[in-house]
């Protein structure tokens, strides 16, 4: 297994800088991650600096709450992939699941899936928040809308990745990817998530990672 290649390396901080940014871009070349993961306004630096390796750029939209407007999430992503966004991970509006209205749910990943074409759409369910039985139709959900992962979490909210969580969303994935975010600290936690079907792991500790050291960040 390489492990580098299932790693969204990630620095989602409000506090982040350009120097944080140029050591996470850094790290990503050393040791050719498969993505970063930053803020939108870190997308067009990053891809620059990234043009001419292998690791893509990923960012976040509707971040971290998921309770901007369907326009506004559009907008987003149309911004992102024209500044060189590769990847999207997109927050579900975590208010409408909970609230039942998941046509509603269903049209906005759509909208999104639709602006971003053939570019990754990963849908953050926010698992924390939700009961087995609503993680259960919110995967169904973005599943049927197109999304090309359900994601487990942003890593801002109560709670990150769980192997029950990531166990469920694998089973009704078939084919489509799963990335678990958030908690993600140590070596064990990754085989872990992996073997529970995890097909993409997000973590600001890719480095401590690689060394099967244990990191304390919670993202």
């Amino acid at each position: 297994m390489e492990i580098n290649t299932f790693i969204d390396h990630t620095y989602l901080k409000a506090v982040g800088t350009k120097h944080e940014i140029d050591a996470l871009l850094e790290e990503a070349l050393t040791y050719q991650f498969k993505s970063v993961c930053i803020n939108p306004t870190w997308v067009e630096y990053a891809a620059q600096s990234l043009k001419k390796s292998d690791v893509l750029v990923c960012t976040v939209i509707g971040f971290p709450l998921g309770a901007s407007t369907t326009e506004t999430k559009v907008y987003e992503t149309v911004d992102a992939l024209k500044k060189g966004a590769d990847e999207i991970d997109m927050v579900i509006n975590v208010g409408w699941v909970k609230g039942g209205l998941y046509d509603q749910v269903q049209k906005e990943i759509q909208k999104v899936k639709e602006v971003c074409q053939n570019n990754v759409l990963k849908v953050i369910l926010e698992t924390c928040y939700l009961t087995e039985d609503e993680l259960i139709k919110a995967s169904e959900t973005a599943i049927a809308a197109g999304a090309d992962f359900i994601k487990t979490s942003t890593g801002f909210g109560s709670g990150g990745a769980t192997v029950k969580d990531v166990r469920i969303m694998a089973d009704i994935a078939k084919g489509k990817g799963v990335k678990a975010s958030g908690g993600v600290r140590t070596i064990e936690d990754f085989h872990l998530m992996v073997e529970a079907g995890a097909t993409r792991i997000g973590a600001s500790s890719g480095v401590q990672l690689m060394q099967g050291k244990k990191s304390d960040q919670d993202y």
